[in-house]
């Protein structure tokens, strides 16, 4: 178990006496050999043994739990209690155990890379590299580093279910990635699968942490660099180049698709509206027609002879002014031809 007892000083009762409890001891056996005549009595060993059990099981009993944490305290090796944040009292001489357990801290293991003045033994591996090796669905080599945030929910799950809960949870984070990332391309894997792929590797690490009865919630699990192996490092920078030279030519297609295809559209709009506009007017135009000559014709069978006087007036007003020369013939003159210079007539037009 990787917690350790606390009994106030970070230490445990029976690992040697701490610097303090040693000149406690000393200025003890300096004021008895004071109080006690002779000094060398049989009496003195006596009384300063009881007095430094006394201050020993003083120094064992109490304990301090920081805010952040919880204080699992065991009687002879058995749970008995959890005791809350604060300064607390217990039985000395090891019968009551107190273990701290940090469950309003955010822990977490990182897997590839290791943060610079880490103390947590099971936050990074020996090998990180081993451990991000892995392969694709599609049969191809990736270099995957990432972190998972957890806490301790259940303190008691944490210490007694499961032997070593934190190493524990670190074989469960690289089995989960490992059949996440199995599952999908790498170009999935380094491109538009990552979000993804932290999704489902949280659920199955949850459920695998619930399972084991481990007493640890999954916050977060995030993907920090993925990169292929490095014989393979430079291809895959050029496969990566043409892909995004490829989505760069889709774009500029598009852009100029938005740009055509919607103002051919608005022409083809226009057209058709004109053209609309043109047959109903025409259809107007017609209609109108066809009630004008109705009306008319309504007009001329009322008075057939008004109505033709009419029109041959109004037509000989329209066509009259526009002539020059006007001769007119009275009906009962006959033989006309000869009195008629035509050809004057003709040589008088321009």
């Amino acid at each position: 178990m990787s917690w350790q007892s606390n009994n106030g000083r970070g230490r445990r009762p029976g690992n040697g006496a701490p610097p303090e409890l040693e000149e406690l001891f000393r200025h003890g056996q300096e004021r008895f050999k004071r109080m006690v005549p002779g000094g060398g009595s049989k009496r003195g060993p006596v009384v300063f043994a009881a007095v430094a059990l006394i201050a020993l099981a003083a120094w064992t009993a109490y304990y301090t739990v920081p805010s952040d944490s919880v204080a699992v305290i065991q009687r002879f090796g058995k749970y008995l209690k959890e005791v809350p944040p604060g300064l607390h009292f217990k039985f000395p001489f090891g019968i009551d155990v107190a273990s701290i357990v940090p469950v309003k801290r955010q822990l977490k293991q990182e897997f590839g890379f290791a943060t610079p003045g880490a103390q947590d033994p099971y936050q990074t591996s020996r090998d990180g590299r081993l451990e991000t090796e892995m392969v694709t669905g599609d049969l191809n080599a990736a270099l995957v580093e990432w972190v998972v945030q957890y806490r301790v929910a259940d303190p008691v799950k944490f210490l007694f279910e499961v032997r070593r809960p934190r190493s524990t949870l670190r074989h469960v984070s690289e089995s989960v990635m490992r059949e996440v990332v199995g599952d999908r391309t790498v170009d999935e894997v380094i491109t538009i699968g990552r979000q993804e792929i932290e999704n489902e590797a949280l659920v199955k690490m949850q459920e695998l942490a619930t399972k084991y009865e481990m007493g640890i919630s999954i916050d977060q699990v995030q993907l920090k660099n993925i990169n292929p192996p490095g014989p393979v490092q430079e291809s895959f920078n050029e496969v990566n180049q043409a892909q995004q030279e490829k989505e760069k030519l889709i774009n500029e297609a598009r852009r100029d698709y938005n740009k055509v295809i919607p103002l051919a559209e608005g022409e083809k709009d226009q057209r058709i509206r004109e053209a609309d506009g043109y047959r109903l007017k025409r259809i107007n135009e017609a209609e109108g027609d066809a009630s004008r000559f109705n009306a008319l014709f309504e007009e001329y069978e009322k008075a057939p002879e008004v109505t033709r006087r009419r029109i041959y007036i109004e037509t000989m007003q329209e066509v009259l002014p526009d002539l020059r020369s006007k001769i007119i013939v009275d009906e009962q003159t006959q033989g006309i031809l000869p009195l008629l210079n035509l050809d004057a007539q003709k040589g008088d037009q321009p």
